[in-house]
């Protein structure tokens, strides 16, 4: 039995993957801790770690003297939080997820001379990845071509992206036919920072679809709190059948039973996407770093699972437009879905949980000679 530390950013961008790897872990009958920052409280209630550490962190902020100078002594009281911490854990290796609050623990690891894993989740290396590669002794990658990864001089390796035990369960649910007069189900979902674009757009675009076809829409739409009574209006309206929500704890078996989903392209998004097999119209987050977003999706793309479509050129007419000659041709989602579902690596998190018990066995046998 070994003792790791997931370290990962408080979003589900960087958590969901840790979470699989704790899981898998666990499993296979280790201990597991969890370094995060504050919004662990929103995204990890039910991560399955012994004991979850709240470590202070910060984002540099290049622009502003005064918070680069504040951001630089929050980072250094992180990371005596950190060594503190980890001398009373004492974990046999340390995994990180990316996210600037993963730099703090991270580097306090490698202070201690104990091995650490760095997974990317992303087609783009993170800039705090990308800083602590210095650090890693293994850079774990979830594409085969992950921009600015080739730079770093540490040994790699293609994992792919872990999933939650949840999405795992569902991987083997076929894509549901579509009958020429049955219900089409479309599911929405855009995170905190995507919800806005899609409650202004989606439901303008389903009311201009023909009507024959938006009467047996069945959508399933994430929206943030404020904007759920003016979206719900627009379909009621429209006569489409809805079900809206701030947040949906089911949302991978939404997926899973959905025709086509609409959706950024965030690195869990385009992940379970893979993994369950769904066609996906992707609309990239204009402003993700380094363009991560869209990276990730023309993975998707380029194997013929999905279709980008810009912010900067979403509109109802088009995005109407293209929902409704997609929605007409069940041929070529099916084909879209089969697309989507070569891309899946729904072992994953197997792989990853082996990378970690090398790192934790290396530090074992470094004690062993010591002795």
């Amino acid at each position: 039995m070994s003792t790791f530390v997931l370290m990962a950013g408080g979003t589900g961008g960087h958590l969901f993957p840790a979470m699989a790897l704790a899981q898998e872990l666990r499993r296979r009958g280790h201990v597991v801790d969890l370094m995060t920052d504050h919004r662990v409280e929103s995204y990890g209630a039910d991560f399955p770690a012994r004991r979850i550490h709240v470590v202070p962190a910060a984002t540099p902020s290049l622009n502003n003297p005064v918070k680069f100078i504040g951001g630089g002594f929050k980072i250094l009281g992180g990371i005596g939080v950190a060594l503190r911490k980890l001398r009373e854990i004492k974990p046999d290796a340390v995994v990180g997820f990316g996210g600037y609050p993963t730099f703090p623990p991270f580097v306090a690891a490698s202070l201690l001379g104990i091995p650490g894993v760095l997974h990317e989740q992303n087609a783009v290396l993170g800039r705090a990845n990308r800083a602590l590669c210095r650090f890693a002794n293994r850079l774990a990658l979830s594409f085969e071509k992950t921009t600015h990864a080739q730079a770093m001089r540490l040994q790699k390796v293609i994992t792919g992206n872990p999933v939650r035990d949840r999405v795992r369960d569902i991987a083997d649910t076929p894509y549901p036919a579509i009958s020429n007069n049955g219900p089409i189900r479309l599911v929405i979902f855009g995170g905190s920072q995507g919800a806005r674009i899609f409650s202004d757009i989606v439901p303008a675009a389903v009311a201009r679809m023909p009507e024959d076809l938006c009467h047996r829409l069945h959508i399933v739409q994430q929206c943030r709190a404020e904007d759920l009574d003016r979206v719900a209006e627009v379909y009621r309206q429209a006569k489409v059948n809805v079900e809206l929500a701030a947040f949906f704890d089911n949302l991978p078996e939404r997926i899973a039973g959905a025709h086509l989903v609409v959706a950024r392209s965030g690195a869990s998004t385009i992940t379970e996407l893979g993994v369950l097999g769904r066609p996906a119209i992707m609309v990239p987050l204009p402003s993700a770093i380094d363009g991560d977003q869209k990276q990730n999706a023309l993975v998707l793309e380029a194997a013929g699972g999905g279709w980008i479509v810009e912010q900067a050129s979403l509109s109802p007419l088009s995005l109407g437009t293209r929902l409704a000659n997609l929605l007409a041709d069940p041929n070529i989602l099916a084909a879209a879905a089969v697309a989507a579902k070569s891309l899946g690596q729904p072992l994953a998190v197997e792989k990853l949980a082996d990378v970690a018990e090398e790192m934790a066995n290396l530090k074992n046998a470094k004690l062993g000679n010591a002795q």
